[in-house]
């Protein structure tokens, strides 16, 4: 059993993000290193396989040293199962190409649109269901958000806006600015949705000036987080969240259950508990997308089925998450 206690030698001492961005880990051996893994650097894939390893320093000092089934070193690490091709994992694992409406614009909910603000991630891990996504042709940031916006001021239909990506904090806040100022005068937008992953891995990122912005957007506002495991969370990840919710927003999570990451009942129980104690409620946990490179993550149906009724026996229901697959062309997730 490990015991050690995790890598916080490996933090920064820098708080600006885009200096923590640039200093990000990117080669699979040196991660490895760093957490005593060296034994581990046979078993990579080769470093040219097509998805390449992105984990910023402050994540990674939350990994345990010397434990090679580390929750989150699973997430990140490279594995030659990436390489395996297995029936029914595709390229597209929930149809994104199918609802294109513009640029950068999926439109496949009522009353929702999706923009692709950003192709750029702080963390790339291993299960993404856009892992293939051809970022450098659908990018709604390009040309002031224009061609995404024009779609959206002609659907009154539209109430919120989902910004994703890629993360859409990737994107500077003046980015973002200019994002604002092209809402002003689409009243049928009431309501912004971020998904972003940087608030967990990358806290520095909710600095003044992107809570300044969001604090002044005229709109509700929901961030939805992204974290697996409750070993993700640690006082830079509550100070982010706190700082969120005094910018106005409402704050959910949505988690993906992985095998050998989370499938347990314990871990899945103890994820909502220290969401909750960060303020952060449980809002979806998603049966894997079933993209090419991550049949290695899936867990079956049956299993994941008796999770949740374990779940439910342990935490009172606002801590248990919606157990959901995401099918091409359905009208909503579909709850399992």
């Amino acid at each position: 059993m490990i015991t050690a206690s995790p890598v916080t030698r490996l933090s920064s001492p820098s708080t600006d993000w885009r200096e923590l961005w640039r200093h990000a880990i990117t080669n699979a051996t040196e991660l490895l290193e760093m957490l005593g893994l060296d034994d581990l650097a046979d078993r990579l894939p080769p470093a040219d396989a097509g998805f390449a390893l992105r984990v910023p320093r402050g994540f990674v000092a939350r990994m345990r040293h010397g434990d090679p089934r580390d929750p989150l070193l699973l997430q990140v690490l490279p594995q030659l199962a990436e390489l395996d091709e297995v029936p029914g994992f595709v390229a597209d694992a929930v149809g994104d190409m199918a609802s294109r409406e513009a640029r950068g614009v999926l439109h496949k909910y009522q009353g929702r649109a999706l923009l692709i603000a950003s192709g750029s991630c702080a963390i790339n891990c291993r299960y993404c269901f856009r892992r293939h996504f051809p970022y450098g042709d659908e990018m709604a940031a390009a040309g002031q958000w224009r061609q995404a916006l024009a779609h959206v001021r002609q659907d009154p239909s539209i109430n919120e806006l989902i910004l994703s990506g890629g993360d859409p904090l990737a994107l500077s806040t003046g980015k973002l600015e200019e994002l604002g100022r092209g809402l002003a005068d689409i009243p049928h937008v009431t309501r912004l949705r971020i998904h972003s992953r940087l608030p967990v891995v990358l806290p520095e990122r909710i600095d003044a000036a992107f809570t300044d912005w969001l604090a002044a957007l005229p709109l509700q506002k929901v961030v939805v987080l992204h974290a697996n495991h409750t070993n993700e969370f640690d006082v830079s990840v509550d100070a982010a969240c706190a700082r969120l919710r005094e910018a106005g927003a409402t704050l959910l999570n949505q988690s993906v259950l992985l095998r050998g990451v989370n499938d347990e009942a314990g871990a899945l129980a103890a994820l909502s508990e220290r969401m909750f104690a960060a303020g952060v409620l449980p809002y979806y946990l998603h049966q894997l997308d079933r993209v090419q490179g991550a049949a290695h993550f899936e867990v079956d149906d049956a299993r994941a089925l008796a999770l949740m009724e374990q779940l439910r026996g342990r935490l009172p229901g606002y801590l248990v998450p919606k157990l959901v697959r995401e099918v091409g062309g359905d009208p909503s997730k579909r709850p399992l």
